[in-house]
């Protein structure tokens, strides 16, 4: 079992050295998603500790993306994201606090929606070298 979590992890490492930017966005909100979901999981199953973790881990990751945003330059909207982003983090906390699923699919909705967004914008992003 070890030497699989090695390979996960030089495949992982790998493919986040292969990509651009805006790909690296991508796999965070994905990552964030994932976890989400496995968290929902895992409160299900009765699995706190288990729980707390992912949820952490997600938390980690809105900060990490909240901290990619240029307030300067991407003036409204950043702050816009900014704002939502600490939004998601509070809830994020609240959720693992009360074991609440309702809360975690409440955020995942509210990724997946930036997301989707930031997933349309990939070309345009590539073509004036904005990531």
């Amino acid at each position: 079992m070890n030497a699989l979590h090695q390979y996960q992890a030089v495949n992982t490492q790998t493919s986040v050295i292969d990509v651009d930017r805006h790909r690296l966005i991508q796999l965070l909100f994905e990552g964030a998603l994932e976890r989400i979901n496995m968290a929902k999981g895992r409160i299900q199953a009765s699995d706190y500790e288990g729980k707390n973790r992912l949820i952490n881990k997600s938390i980690e990751i809105v900060s990490g993306l909240r901290s990619f945003l240029n307030i300067e330059e991407g003036q409204e909207l950043a702050s816009n994201l900014s704002d939502l982003y600490a939004y998601i983090e509070r809830r994020l906390f609240e959720a693992n606090v009360k074991n609440d699923v309702d809360m975690l699919d409440e955020v995942a909705s509210h990724l997946r929606k930036v997301k989707e967004g930031w997933d349309g914008i990939r070309e345009e992003a590539l073509e004036q070298g904005i990531v």
